[in-house]
């Protein structure tokens, strides 16, 4: 005992605790290539490869499949077909059995996994899988939804409608109406880790699956299934992902289900590894959507009335298409209070590879639809577009009154949109910018600049109720070292550092001290995918109850031994006081676990407040919401349509954050990947069901050489989460992505001068280059027209 306490020990931290700048638990491994994915286990002695041969037409039945050159090519071990799943075929994350592990009696788009080969080696898969001979009676099929009804037409699950008020009549009364439509396109995730898994067979039912997955629960819960096992029988690990964007949340489950049937039937380890073009071909994308609008305003631009549809391509099967519809709609206001709406979903069935989770999860895909809105009104009545949205912000969370209900009845209490636009309008210089700008365009010819500024409110919680909880395993050992374990999956956002900041925080010993673990089953069942934004808002929580728990043991047992009132027992930077002596950590630990004090807990936490009734189409969906704002700035070419972004601004609210440093580049990673998806990355499909962007030569992601030139990132230093989140935190994943419109926005304003801002550009997005030079084209001709 060291009887003499430090003085002043509240001046004292702990390394590494909550609201400090930590480090990417892995970064340095991310850098010198030590971090073990997947790919880079040692693979089992006689482990087995899989090849999938897929569909080579969008829509038939399939008359005939000749696998008997496969099986006797090379390697070949064994050929799989869904006559081979033991269990249900199907992997299905809506439970409508809609979606085969491998198809049966027909395929449904072009690229859907017919069979799958077992052989030697991944080299010899592949080229067995070339040797099938498949006779197909091709059908219709419906590859886009742009000419698609989105009442009358095919869709895979019910739509929703939410309405408030009444927008028809609204709409029809105001002094101005303007009706119109617009295309979003989808986006590929493009993770650097494609889809893999490794599956090993154990003793009876049992299998251990190692998979690139954000959803281990609902993998372990599907492999069972395909098996014809309990959940128990299964097992799903995963350290880290090489990137997930939620295209690993319900994408990864059929590639697990097909290692995991390989493996058990030939008693031996299977791996299952994509090619980027599999992978781009066979996996589920973010939705692309045909958005119908119609708004009613007045000659301020105070809109009264707005009524939109949000039909989506889903492919062929349900997936997570209904909630994603679901959470469009949730976003069609953005910032913005509609004193009276009506927004529909249509999720429409296409004979294309089923679309899936994005980040953002179709919330961005909404606020698009919003800010085209806010467009239309601005170009209407012949204001800047900054001016429509401030004047048609929700109500401000210090001064209330009856502009405060979103088109879901929720209220909105947590406001602070006018502040952060107010600041990054002043931070960015976005009135003497917009003159500058002005001034620039009178006189250039050909290169016109852009700017705008854009806000972002998003919506924080899964929708499905019961997604809203998490588990946590702590053990403190003997020794004081603690080993910590979540529900939640680490694809490179820090999760795991955030949730050992937590532990370490709440047992005041340094970051160090804290072992962070893989994600199994095993240890933490029943989990929540990785996903809408909670990772850390979950998990998080979870650790922190489970720690609770072995500190109030450890204040409990303190007590007792020295005779000592709880409130006498202090937790300090990696000791403890007793009464008026202290003990270090390690030592209080060592004296516990002698005398038999239980030094591990299951920490539990389930989201409050929030409910959600959707056949009424009104709840408490969220339970708060995250804000910020982007300012963007571009230089276009009106010859070519060619674009540079000169600037972008970014005031990004993150409530307390855990970790700042991990936060920003949170933000920065999720503006670069939202402006990708709103201007270069384009899929396209050609009319027989191919994907012809299917690989890094097609398909064009943001390279370094494209982010801004100036690229200035803050997050808010003022605010905190209005709910009592984790140290009071707000999520980070999904928010920044949005921040991302702020270019197409500054792109349609650039196109907009060559009108002299006269006329809505009405610039769709991925706003390509080839797309931006038709809207200057376009704009010229209405000019001429007009003339």
């Amino acid at each position: 005992m060291n009887k003499h306490a430090t003085p002043n020990p509240r001046a004292e931290k702990i390394t590494g605790g909550v609201a400090t700048d930590q480090r990417h638990d892995s970064a340095h491994k991310h850098v010198n290539g030590s971090a073990v994915y997947i790919d880079d286990m040692p693979e089992p002695a006689g482990t087995l490869h899989v090849g999938l041969g897929l569909s080579k037409v969008a829509h038939g039945i399939l008359k005939s499949v000749d696998l008997s050159a496969v099986r006797a090519a090379p390697g070949v071990i064994d050929v799989l077909t869904y006559a081979d799943v033991p269990g249900e075929n199907d992997v299905s994350p809506s439970n409508m059995h809609d979606d085969p592990v491998l198809a049966e009696g027909k395929v449904q788009f072009f690229g859907q996994p017919i069979f799958a080969v077992i052989a030697q080696t991944r080299d010899e898969a592949r080229r067995a899988v070339r040797l099938a001979k498949i006779d197909y009676d091709e059908l219709p099929a419906v590859i886009d939804i742009w000419d698609l009804d989105p009442v009358k037409d095919r869709q895979v699950t019910t739509p929703l409608a939410l309405r408030r008020g009444d927008a028809a009549a609204a709409i029809q009364a105001a002094p101005r109406r303007i009706k119109n439509r617009m295309w979003l396109g989808g986006q590929d995730h493009f993770y650097l880790e494609g889809q893999v898994s490794l599956a090993i067979p154990g003793e009876d039912d049992e299998v251990i699956v190692y998979c690139s997955t954000q959803g281990p629960s609902e993998t372990q819960h599907l492999v069972a299934h395909a098996l014809g096992v309990p959940s128990h029988a299964v097992t799903v690990e995963v350290r880290r992902m090489g990137g997930g964007f939620g295209g690993k949340e319900t994408q990864a489950n059929q590639c697990a289900a097909i290692a995991a049937i390989a493996a058990k039937k030939h008693k031996r380890a299977v791996k299952i590894r994509l090619d980027r073009d599999e992978d781009m071909t066979a996996t589920g994308k973010r939705h692309d959507f045909a958005i119908d609008y119609e708004v009613g305003f007045d000659d301020k631009g105070n809109i009264l009335g707005v009524d939109f549809t949000f039909a989506l391509r889903c492919g062929f099967s349900a997936d997570l298409s209904g909630p994603v519809g679901d959470r469009a709609l949730f976003h069609c206001d953005n910032a913005y209070f509609y004193p009276n709406v009506l927004a529909k979903s249509a999720p429409l069935y296409t004979n294309t590879v089923s679309n899936t989770a994005f980040r953002g999860f179709g919330g961005p895909q909404g606020m698009v639809g919003a800010e085209r809105v806010i467009d239309e009104v601005a170009f209407a009545v012949g204001r800047d577009p900054l001016e429509i949205r401030k004047l048609n912000f929700y109500d401000p969370m210090e001064a209330i009154g009856s502009r405060n209900v979103t088109p879901y009845h929720q209220k909105v209490e947590d406001n602070i949109i006018h502040r952060i636009v107010a600041e990054l309008e002043e931070s960015a210089g976005y009135a003497r910018r917009r003159r500058e700008i002005s001034a620039f365009n009178a006189n250039s010819r050909f290169i016109k600049r852009g700017l705008a500024l854009t806000p972002v409110k998003f919506g924080i919680s899964f929708t499905k109720t019961e997604s809203n909880q998490a588990g946590a395993l702590v053990h403190v050992y003997a020794d004081g070292s603690v080993h910590m374990n979540h529900g939640g999956t680490e694809m490179g956002q820090g999760l795991h550092l955030k949730v050992a900041q937590v532990v370490a925080e709440e047992f005041q010993i340094d970051l160090d001290r804290v072992k962070i673990t893989a994600t199994t089953t095993a240890k933490v069942p029943n989990t929540s995918p990785t996903a809408a934004s909670s990772g850390a808002d979950l998990n998080g929580m979870a650790a922190q109850n489970a720690a609770r728990q072995i500190r109030q043991r450890l204040t409990d047992f303190a007590a007792e031994k020295y005779q000592v009132p709880l409130d006498q027992v202090v937790f300090l930077p990696n000791r403890v006081r007793v009464g008026n002596q202290e003990v270090s950590f390690n030592d209080l630990v060592k004296q516990a676990y002698i005398a038999r004090v239980q030094l591990s807990a299951a920490g539990f936490y389930k989201t409050p407040k929030i409910h959600w009734d959707r056949s009424k189409g009104q709840g408490h969906a969220f339970y708060y919401y995250a804000y910020g704002a982007a300012c963007a700035e571009v230089s276009v070419d009106t010859l070519t349509g060619e674009y540079v972004v000169e600037r972008a601004d970014i005031l990004h609210d993150c409530g307390r954050s855990l970790n700042r440093a991990i936060d920003i580049g949170q933000v920065e990673g999720g503006f670069i990947q939202g402006m990708g998806w709103l201007t270069t990355e384009e899929l396209w499909w050609d009319d027989k069901g191919r994907l012809r962007t299917h690989a890094p030569s097609t398909y064009k992601i943001p390279l370094a050489s494209d982010r801004p030139k100036i690229f200035n990132v803050a997050l808010t230093d003022w605010s905190q989460a209005y709910e009592p989140t984790i140290h009071r935190s707000k999520a980070v994943g999904e928010p920044p992505l949005p921040h991302g419109m702020a270019v197409l926005h500054a792109l349609s304003d650039a196109v907009a001068s060559v009108a002299d801002h006269r006329i809505c550009p009405r610039l769709d997005a991925p706003a390509t280059p080839e797309r931006v030079l038709m809207a200057i084209e376009r704009l010229k001709n209405e000019v001429k027209a007009n003339a």
